[in-house]
C-alpha cells in the first residue's frame, strides 16, 4: 500500500473541504482522481504532500503517518504542478540541477540523472537552453522532469497538460504509462476525462469534499449501463426545454453543454419522439445516442461537467 486515506477532514473556516475523505493507492497503480472545482482535489493532494495539516483522520504514505513533518515522506514524493514552476532564466539542465540538488542528488549521481531524464522528456538536444526559447508542451516536459529527477515511489500530477499542444499531451501520457510499468505510482488529475481514460487503471470521482464513486473504468461505467445517452444537437440551446425534459418522467438528467442536451434515461424506454417534440423550437441539428463512457458516469454521478464544474 502507497496511500492510505481514512475518514480525513480538512476545514478552512465554516468551509468543509474534505469531508469524511477515504481512499487507498497501491503500488504502481494510476490513479485518475476527477472532480468539478471545488470538489476538494487540490486540498487532498496538497494534505497528502503534507504541505496541508488536516483536522481529522489519518493520512499514511509507504506506510508511514504523514504528519507534515517526514521528510522520509516527502523525499519519496515527485509533485507536478498546474503551474509551471521552472526559471526561464536558467538553462533546462541548470533546472534539472537545481531541483535535483534540492532532493539531496550530488555531483556524478546528479549528472547522470540528469542525462537519463533529459532524454525521458524528450529535452536532449534543448539540455543548454532556455526554457524561454521553448514551447509550451516543452516547458511542461521540463517541469516534469524536475519532478522525477530523484526516482520518487509516488509521483503527484496535477493537471499537467494543461494549455499545450496534442503532440505534447500524447507524450506526457505516454510517459505516465511507461512510469508506470516500472513501478512508480501516479495520481494524475485532469479536466480531460480522455485522458484519464487512456491512462488510468483505478478512478476516484470527487464532489463536495468526499469520494462518490471509485473503480476501474469498466466498473463504473457498469454502473451506468442500464442507462440510454441520447444526444440533440440544436441551434440555440434554451434552460426552459431542459426544464420541460427533466419534469418528464422517463428522463433522469439533462446536462447542456454549449448547444447540446444530453440526455440520460432508463434503458428499454422509446422516448425520442417525446424528446423531439419539446426540442423542436429550438430547431434540431442532429439527434445520436452512444455508449456510455467515463464522461456519462460523471455526469451522472455530479450532474456537473468536468471542465468548468458548473451544471
Amino acid at each position: 500500500m502507497i496511500l492510505k486515506m481514512e475518514n480525513v477532514i480538512k476545514r478552512f473556516n465554516d468551509n468543509l473541504a474534505l469531508d469524511y475523505l477515504s481512499l487507498e493507492v497501491e503500488k504502481g497503480e494510476v490513479i485518475g482522481l476527477l472532480g468539478p472545482n471545488g470538489a476538494g482535489k487540490t486540498t487532498c493532494i496538497k494534505s497528502i504532500i503534507g504541505l496541508l495539516p488536516i483536522d481529522e483522520g489519518e493520512i499514511s504514505v509507504f506506510d508511514l503517518k504523514q504528519d507534515g513533518k517526514n521528510k522520509k515522506i516527502r523525499s519519496q514524493i515527485g509533485f507536478v504542478t498546474q503551474e509551471i514552476t521552472i526559471y526561464d532564466d536558467m538553462t533546462a539542465r541548470e533546472n534539472l540541477a537545481f531541483f535535483g540538488s534540492l532532493y539531496g542528488l550530488k555531483k556524478q549521481e546528479l549528472e547522470n540523472r540528469i542525462n537519463e531524464v533529459s532524454k525521458i522528456i524528450g529535452l536532449e538536444e534543448r539540455i543548454n537552453d532556455r526554457p524561454s526559447q521553448f514551447s509550451g508542451g516543452m516547458k511542461r516536459r521540463l517541469n516534469i522532469g524536475c519532478s522525477i529527477l530523484h526516482r520518487p515511489k509516488l509521483l503527484i500530477m496535477d493537471e499537467p497538460t494543461v494549455g499545450i499542444d496534442p503532440q505534447s499531451r500524447n507524450y506526457i501520457l505516454d510517459f505516465v504509462k511507461k512510469t508506470a510499468s516500472e513501478g512508480t505510482t501516479v495520481i494524475y488529475t485532469s479536466h480531460y476525462i480522455e485522458e484519464v481514460e487512456a491512462i488510468a487503471s483505478r478512478v476516484y470521482i470527487m464532489d463536495q469534499g468526499h469520494v462518490i464513486a471509485s473503480g476501474t473504468l469498466q466498473e463504473l461505467i457498469g454502473r451506468i449501463t442500464g442507462d440510454s445517452h441520447i444526444l440533440v444537437d440544436v441551434a440555440i440551446a434554451s434552460e426552459v426545454q431542459k426544464e420541460e425534459l427533466l419534469a418528464m418522467p422517463d428522463i433522469k438528467e439533462v446536462i447542456i453543454k454549449e448547444n447540446q442536451y444530453h440526455i440520460i434515461v432508463p434503458g428499454g424506454v422509446s422516448i425520442i419522439d417525446k424528446i423531439v417534440a419539446v426540442l423542436a423550437p429550438l430547431r434540431i441539428v442532429n439527434v445520436n445516442s452512444k455508449q456510455p463512457n467515463l464522461e456519462d458516469v460523471f455526469l451522472t454521478l455530479t450532474g456537473k461537467q468536468l471542465r468548468d464544474g458548473v451544471e
